[in-house]
């Protein structure tokens, strides 16, 4: 069966941009509605050169822990995929994502068009308690907007002085956001959501014979904080999910930390890894560690490496 033709609504970078350097995210579509802490648009150019080297190509791709769901979106817009299975345990994301499968969409881009972003304003609406799950989801978008860093976790408060000085605004671009919302519309129908732990989806998943997984989990492993920060559901058996990745019939890769914890833990399950450059939201150029069961295609790009090439060439300086 002929793969499906690509959509010019929505159009893939350019061919030549590879995994050669530090991704500028501007260059990156944006399909999502969420300013996404520890999201992964940096990530995409990789992911698709990863999908479309898949023979047979899969039919369904598996994003255990969505959040802002950059890669299953790319993978729908651009059609790498027929369907994806995205879960989420954060009741206000999961929010958002219901909405949009739910056929809440427009209503979501309205209210954001004729909402008036004041300070008393957004306090006023998420004071009250949500009669609705699109309500709800509209509740999530302001606090993901206006709050600092896009963290809606406990103990997270609104943007102090933002771009320019231009405080909670900074990051509010209601057209922006409404298109972004009409836009899903186009790939609801193949979206297959669920508010759910991400862990259960793998092991639900895990044998299905045209499935692929993209795993993003929260950064808690090797002692890392961010997690904990950042994400109200960041606590994570790591073990498990390994050993569950274990267990998945097609190809996986996983996004973490760049830690010796995990590193002793991919070693340990049998999983290859390559270091990949990226830009952190300081604007500084570090390392995010990438896991896989065979990761030789990302050999072709100089600047990816094993780890443990790195600690060879420390030694030899």
């Amino acid at each position: 069966m002929r793969p499906p033709k690509q959509t010019t609504l929505f159009p893939e970078l350019a061919a030549e941009e590879q995994v050669t350097k530090p991704v500028n995210v501007a260059s990156v579509p944006q399909r999502s509605p969420f300013r996404y802490p520890g999201g992964k648009t940096w990530f995409v150019p990789t992911f698709r050169e990863w999908i479309k080297n898949k023979y047979p190509r899969p039919r369904i791709l598996v994003e255990p822990f969505a959040g802002g769901a950059i890669i299953s979106l790319t993978a729908l817009f651009e059609n790498h995929i027929q369907t994806v299975v995205m879960a989420e345990l954060d009741e206000e994301i999961a929010a958002v994502w219901q909405s949009v499968v739910n056929g809440d969409a427009e209503w979501l881009a309205k209210q954001i068009l004729d909402f008036d972003l004041t300070k008393e304003n957004v306090i006023t609406e998420i004071s009250h308690t949500a009669n609705s799950t699109k309500q709800k989801a509209f509740q999530t978008i302001l606090k993901n907007r206006t709050f600092h860093g896009g963290i809606i976790a406990d103990g997270s408060g609104f943007l102090k002085y933002g771009e320019n000085g231009k405080g909670i605004r900074s990051r509010w671009y209601p057209r922006t956001l409404a298109r972004r919302l009409r836009d899903l519309e186009f790939v609801a129908k193949r979206i297959d959501f669920r508010w759910a732990d991400g862990l259960k989806v793998i092991q639900e998943f895990a044998s299905a014979l045209d499935a692929v997984f993209f795993i993003d989990p929260p950064y808690t492993a090797g002692g890392k904080k961010a997690g904990r920060r950042l994400y109200r559901h960041y606590d994570v058996d790591h073990e498990t999910l390994f050993s569950l990745c274990e267990t998945i019939y097609g190809d996986f890769l996983i996004t973490y930390d760049n830690t010796e914890e995990v590193r002793t833990m991919a070693r340990r399950h049998g999983f290859q890894m390559r270091l990949i450059p990226m830009t952190n939201t300081h604007h500084a150029k570090i390392e995010e560690l990438v896991i896989g069961k065979g990761l030789s295609w990302m050999d072709a790009y100089p600047t990816v490496h094993e780890p443990e090439a790195e600690y060879i060439s420390s030694k030899i300086k």
